[in-house]
């Protein structure tokens, strides 16, 4: 009997093997990660936004920040901690029953993506977000940008996320190279 595929690879199907090494190092199968680099934080300074980025443990903005990831699978389940300037950011990456979707809880918000292949990077297409189990309304949750590749060799991300009249909540764009993997 083989094991169930991890997350990711379940998630794409075929489409995982076109990606970019550095990509599926880092989403592979590998029980336990660690990696390291930097990341360049964004994000509107108003009350409400600032408010929102500390209940749901998102970084404060600031230029090349230390950025360290672990990231603890479990079948399908991964638990990714990060680490910005020191400050903890951890959610739990998960399948959706079925279907074909990503969920990634986030603190009280729950957000749904269905995961495609652009050329050699993952593209996170936002599907639906949930705050307390409840769903949102598509017009609450706003725009997510959410890519993962490579560049120079090394796994690449850009988040951006925008809130409809309060404006970018966060976006980071950085790298990371993988220190440990058992």
């Amino acid at each position: 009997m083989t094991p169930d595929p991890a997350l990711f690879p379940a998630l794409l199907g075929e489409r995982w093997h076109l990606l970019a090494t550095p990509v599926k190092q880092m989403h592979g199968d590998t029980l336990h990660v660690l990696a390291r680099g930097a990341a360049d934080v964004e994000g509107a300074m108003n009350v409400p936004i600032r408010w929102l980025r500390r209940l749901l443990g998102l970084p404060e903005p600031g230029l090349q920040q230390p950025l360290e990831v672990t990231i603890e699978r479990h079948g399908t389940r991964e638990i990714w901690t990060r680490r910005f300037a020191g400050k903890q950011m951890r959610s739990v990456l998960d399948c959706v029953t079925n279907s074909m979707l990503l969920s990634e809880q986030l603190g009280p918000i729950t957000l749904r993506f269905e995961l495609l292949r652009d050329d050699r990077t993952i593209d996170w297409q936002l599907r639906s977000a949930r705050m307390f189990g409840l769903p949102l309304p598509r017009a609450l949750f706003g725009n997510v940008l959410s890519r993962s590749g490579a560049q120079d060799g090394r796994y690449a991300f850009h988040i951006d996320t925008r809130l409809p009249l309060l404006g970018r909540l966060v976006a980071y764009r950085g790298w990371l190279e993988i220190v440990d993997d058992d």
